[in-house]
């Protein structure tokens, strides 16, 4: 059977279109986003972290497979226990000063101390713990969703919220 030009070259180049299409509409964002800290719109952080954290999101939803960005802001001595997510994680310090380490538990001698313009890459699945001596405010970036295993179950701030709402 005799192909035509035609029929040799379409498919060809539709896919080349259809690739380039998908390409830049998943580079170019829905919005473009200009934020000082001031004009921030806070509010409680989701369960997955202990109470006391405030979240404000700049771009995305931490929630969908999608780019992320927010802000968090812990109060003095705050602690995130030992913990993992599914992603990377992106952190740069805003203010105050953050303390984070590696391992399956808080361990304070460990930790190394980020002052603001720090940062922080923590691979997908890499255990870590985070804690705070006076008020911080951190921007958090990645590709959601995210999520937060715990080392120890019992760490996690749902698993006793859960626990506290059946007595």
């Amino acid at each position: 059977m005799k192909m035509t030009r035609f029929a040799t070259t379409f498919p060809a180049a539709l896919t080349i279109t259809l690739l380039m299409v998908s390409f830049t509409t998943a580079q170019t964002p829905a919005a473009h986003v200009m934020q000082n800290v001031a004009s921030a719109t806070w509010g409680p952080a989701p369960p997955m972290l202990p109470p006391g954290a405030q979240i404000a999101v700049l771009s995305g939803n931490p929630t969908q497979a999608v780019p992320y960005t927010v802000r968090l802001k812990f109060p003095a001595n705050y602690v995130v226990p030992a913990h993992s997510h599914p992603t990377d994680e992106n952190v740069v310090i805003v203010s105050g000063q953050l303390f984070m380490g590696t391992g399956a538990k808080v361990d304070k001698a460990s930790a190394q101390p980020l002052g603001v313009g720090g940062y922080s890459l923590v691979p997908a699945n890499a255990n870590h713990f985070v804690y705070t001596t006076g008020e911080t405010t951190i921007v958090l970036y990645g590709v959601g969703p995210v999520e937060f295993k715990y080392v120890n179950p019992s760490d996690d701030p749902r698993t006793a919220t859960a626990q506290q709402s059946r007595k």
